[in-house]
């Protein structure tokens, strides 16, 4: 069995241009949701920090809404920050102001609902994403000091609510593969998912927050996270001993997590210039250090505020 991820070259972020590129690469990937449905918009606002680099380019967002609504979907963009709400970081981004004059509505996710874990016990999902009839999920393309790297699979993450992110990072970070595990059965928890990934200009060398712009010039979308996630792999590199996430989707024999499942109806990963693309020289501990995961929470609630 064989999945398509879609790949297509954009140079910038123009704003006309991003919303004619995008619409040819969804609708080339077959994602055209019914008139009337509810599409929730998950990008990633990860903090109100670096925004420039961290978080989904608003006009990618703006682009993939403009699609949606012109599809005749009902449309809501929103996610749960590590830092502060999803309202802040898309004020503080731009991402705000992008959207104004579309009919959208940002959210917050709150009122978590238990998903179980495939090792025992659960954890709170927001309702806003479990309530949807379909989820754009719309990582920036970053590595990540604890996963290797943060793309369509990690982004899911985000539909954690508030601080039980931050929790699962404590109970679950240092339990052999427990925190991958975590994250693929909150993804397998999710309504029906697409994935566009913005790759215009990705971070590399460090992340989620603090690394390098690196010119990728990368949109791609598929209907499969996993597959995604292994043909980025391949674009930029990825070693195998950073990718726990990859390892995890392997050892359950998830579709789309071989290279070879992996087909590209339009363009390959050869044909964009990964050379430089500099990952982590080694993964940081899931577990945040006490001292961390405390002043983390202070910060997250004066995040609130900002």
């Amino acid at each position: 069995m064989t999945i398509p991820v879609h790949f297509n070259r954009v140079p910038d972020d123009e704003p006309k241009r991003l919303e004619r590129a995008v619409a040819e690469l969804l609708t080339a990937a077959g994602f055209r949701p019914a008139p009337g449905s509810h599409v929730l918009v998950k990008p990633n606002l990860v903090a109100p920090q670096r925004v420039h680099l961290s978080c989904t380019h608003p006009a990618v967002v703006r682009a993939a809404c403009v699609f949606l609504l012109d599809c005749g979907a009902r449309v809501a963009v929103g996610d749960s920050p590590a830092f502060g709400t999803a309202r802040v970081v898309a004020r503080i981004c731009g991402l705000t102001r992008t959207l104004s004059d579309l009919p959208v509505r940002l959210t917050n996710f709150t009122r978590p609902r238990p998903v179980p874990l495939s090792f025992g016990g659960s954890i709170g999902v927001a309702s806003q994403a479990l309530e949807a009839d379909i989820l754009l999920n719309m990582p920036r393309l970053k590595v990540h000091n604890q996963t290797g790297l943060s793309c369509a699979v990690k982004n899911t993450f985000g539909c954690v609510a508030g601080s039980r992110k931050a929790l699962a990072h404590q109970l679950h970070g240092e339990r052999g593969n427990r925190f991958p595990s975590l994250i693929l059965d909150v993804m397998a928890a999710l309504p029906p998912l697409f994935h566009l990934v913005d790759g215009i200009t990705a971070m590399h060398r460090a992340g989620p927050i603090g690394g390098d712009p690196f010119p990728l010039g990368l949109l791609a979308a598929a209907g499969q996270a996993v597959a995604l996630d292994t043909a980025v792999a391949v674009l930029t590199g990825m070693p195998p001993e950073l990718a726990p996430l990859w390892r995890e989707a392997l050892a359950r024999g998830m579709p789309g997590s071989r290279p070879e499942d992996v087909v590209y109806p339009l363009l390959s990963p050869a044909d964009f210039d990964a050379t430089g693309f500099i990952f982590p020289a080694a993964l940081s501990p899931v577990a945040f250090r006490p001292w961390r995961f405390v002043t983390g929470r202070v910060k997250s609630l004066l995040a609130r505020f900002h």
